[in-house]
């Protein structure tokens, strides 16, 4: 249609400006650290404490004494805080396996979940690695019981056996329950071994395993194999033993396989089972007995060593599978040089992902503030921050009354601080950033030792009477003064960008034109202006227009914006001037 008039007529034009503006994608937290079970180096979503712990499991026994990991005060304290979701990395020492499905309550021995000919129908194994999985016996013992069940692991079922149809129910169990009480975990009802069919037991279940592979550039990455995605959390379909496609012939009833075996005799009798051969204990020799907390040392994290951190690091450096806006790895102090690799490592991944901050500790238990400041001046980076002293919490898993370092608590501040308020906001003082669920302090320090640790970048967290334990500063560990000197400034850049970007994504292959460019301004103005309106900027200004998109920018298939932010301050010096006058002396206008 013609845009212009020649000749006397009407041109109606459309001007829409009625496009959507998308909400900014939901970030949380990520954690990578040991846990009691669950899947090994996954990196896995979880949206509760309920949901970590029936992944993750709770306490670990080492020595016949509980302890919790520093990985589960972190996730707990999380979603106390107002946490949604949050993004868990099981590091381990060695290597694991899961464990799978053995025989029957009648103890044949065989490996997969047996139908009336006396083989196996098809093969179960467990999302969780680890020996922790493995619950195997010939027979269940007195109430039906598992002499190896516990809380960690899980036991199977099949039910609602109906061979005039080729369906069954598998229910999966906790490893600890009885017959006659029995405390189900999941249930799916009518399944079949017909792959024409939805109810198909892989389709159902899923039968899909991420494997941690490195090629040969040194790049590490997750191999997927399987064709369906799991739908249970504790278990997968290893393989189906003896399918039955099309389980009814043309007459309407069921069908023989092409060795003649009826497919009735294919479909798995009623009863329970266990799991076997998972391989992978979470305290090696290597480093027995574990340290736990305070007691962590260069070469001992609850049971691991730095280096088994690595690949977890490496793996997490791709933003485009997983987002996060916090990262930490509660455990590792810079102090000790065997961690220090490690922790660089993961400030490194904030930079290159520029979407998240990397908490870091820099001192173990028990140190000064000289020691504090001189660890905190080898770091130069606004994408880190760093916090001190340790605090005393209760354990959530063992119950204990444990110390841990900052970084396992402070992604809960952030979370607090982005429900209340917005990520723009400091992360800190008596309003966001009390820590309720903190006991103690491990120094209760004075003015004059905040001042030092704040003048190294170092976060001050601080003990007030009647007011509890405090977040008390929100610098990063950025040495040069700059607005991004300040954890709010860089969590907002991070907010922005993160939006902005999913909006420039779109833009990608499209025709390079003005319709294109204010499309792009159509939705990112409006959102600074809400960013603006909730306190995070002072001013902004978005140019994407002829003056940088020139005729050779559009040559080189290029579209340039440029925006500029004025960020808003956060009020931390704040001065009283008390004036006092005799009596009779007129006030100042």
């Amino acid at each position: 249609m013609a845009e212009t008039l020649i000749s006397p007529g009407v041109l109606a034009r459309e001007n829409d400006q009625s496009f959507i503006q998308n909400a900014p994608a939901e970030f949380g937290a990520a954690v990578i650290g040991p846990t009691v079970k669950g899947p090994v180096r996954v990196p896995t979503l979880v949206t509760s404490y309920s949901s970590y712990i029936n992944i993750f499991g709770g306490a670990a026994e080492s020595g016949s004494i509980d302890y919790g990991y520093l990985t589960n005060v972190a996730a707990n304290n999380y979603f106390r805080q107002g946490g949604t979701s949050l993004l868990v990395t099981r590091v381990t020492h060695g290597s694991f396996s899961s464990a799978f499905t053995s025989g029957s309550t009648a103890g044949s021995g065989n490996s997969g979940i047996l139908n009336t000919a006396t083989s196996e129908s098809f093969q179960l194994e467990t999302i969780s690695e680890g020996a922790i999985m493995n619950n195997y016996q010939a027979a269940d013992s007195a109430n039906g019981t598992l002499n190896s069940g516990s809380v960690d692991n899980v036991r199977w079922e099949i039910s609602g056996v109906n061979t005039g149809s080729g369906t069954f129910s598998l229910i999966v169990r906790q490893g600890n329950d009885t017959a006659t009480q029995k405390n189900i975990l999941e249930t799916f009802n009518n399944l079949s071994l017909d792959p024409f069919q939805d109810n198909y037991v892989e389709k159902a279940i899923g039968n899909q395993k991420n494997t941690l592979r490195t090629d040969s550039d040194g790049v590490v990455y997750l191999q997927t194999t399987g064709s369906y995605v799991n739908k249970s959390r504790y278990v997968r379909v290893k393989q189906v033993l003896r399918p039955t496609p099309q389980f009814f012939n043309n007459a309407g009833t069921p069908a023989s396989s092409s060795a003649g075996i009826p497919f009735v005799d294919l479909i798995p009798v009623a009863g329970s089972g266990s799991f076997i051969s998972g391989s992978g204990e979470n305290f090696p020799s290597a480093t027995s007995p574990a340290k736990f907390n305070e007691n962590i040392t260069n070469g001992n994290i609850q049971g691991l060593t730095a280096t088994d951190y690595s690949s977890s690091i490496s793996l997490l450096n791709n933003k485009d599978d997983y987002n996060f806006n916090v990262i930490t790895m509660p455990g590792l102090t810079n102090n000790f040089a065997a961690h220090a690799t490690q922790i660089n490592s993961l400030v490194s991944l904030a930079e290159n992902r520029q979407d998240c901050i990397a908490v870091v500790d820099v001192q173990a238990y028990g140190a000064t503030v000289s020691a504090v400041t001189t660890q905190a001046a080898t770091f130069d980076s606004s994408y880190a921050a760093a916090y001190w002293p340790w605090v005393q919490a209760t354990d959530p898993s063992s119950g204990q009354i444990v110390w841990a370092p900052a970084s396992a608590f402070i992604p809960g501040v952030y979370s607090f601080t982005d429900q209340s308020s917005e990520p723009w906001f400091a992360p800190a003082g008596m309003i966001r950033g009390a820590l309720g669920n903190v006991i103690q302090a491990e120094r209760k320090l004075t003015s004059s030792q905040r001042d030092t640790l704040y003048s190294a970048n170092v976060n001050p967290i601080a003990s007030f009477p009647g007011r509890g334990v405090v977040v008390f500063g929100q610098k990063t560990l950025q040495k040069r003064a700059s607005a991004l000197d300040r954890v709010n400034v860089r969590r907002l850049l991070i907010a922005v960008k993160s939006f902005i970007s999913q909006i420039a994504d779109n833009l990608v292959f499209e025709q390079n034109t003005i319709a294109t460019r204010n499309n792009f301004l159509s939705e990112v103005n409006p959102y600074l202006e809400s960013v603006q309106q909730r306190q995070g900027l002072y001013a902004f200004k978005v140019v994407m227009d002829e003056t940088n998109n020139t005729p050779d920018v559009v040559d080189r298939n290029e579209l340039v914006g440029a925006i500029y932010l004025q960020p808003t301050k956060t009020a931390e010096f704040i001065i009283l001037d008390f004036n006092v006058l005799p009596t009779g002396v007129e006030f100042p206008a």
